[in-house]
């Protein structure tokens, strides 16, 4: 197992990328179009990858081996970054943040409380519950 201390970096550094990706998707978004904003954004993460997997070596091969649902999971993305480019024009990128991490932890909540897509199952709880309805809560002061 990994140092929490660590494993609590990773997380900030995660992110901290996504507060600095979602305004520059915004751009491309505002400028160009939501399709064209998801296309450039996932071509350029492509590319990022890439590079790495050529110096270290890829299993990249092996794709048939994971689940069929799985492979959807970039075409997310799209939602996502049309989120944000809608949403950080009207409330800001601190809002539109928020916003989409509240959605996330209400999915997070139910995946977790089913196990469902191979989560560790964790029921959900009073805690859970009264700590939803604060972030609901910063949502709401974030944005009104």
């Amino acid at each position: 197992m990994q140092p929490i201390f660590f494993i609590i970096l990773i997380g900030l550094a995660g992110g901290m990328a996504i507060g600095i990706q979602g305004p520059l998707s915004s751009v491309i978004t505002q400028r160009l179009g939501s399709l064209e904003s998801v296309f450039i954004i996932h071509i350029g993460g492509a590319v990022a990858a890439l590079m790495p997997m050529m110096v270290v070596g890829s299993r990249l091969g092996e794709w048939r081996s994971v689940p069929w649902y799985a492979l959807g999971a970039g075409a997310l993305g799209l939602i996502v970054i049309t989120a944000m480019g809608y949403m950080i024009p009207r409330i800001g990128a601190a809002g539109a943040l928020i916003t989409l991490m509240a959605g996330q932890i209400l999915v997070a909540s139910i995946l977790d409380h089913f196990g469902w897509l191979g989560v560790a199952q964790r029921s959900m709880d009073i805690q859970r519950i009264i700590g939803f309805a604060v972030v609901m809560f910063g949502v709401w002061l974030t944005v009104k």
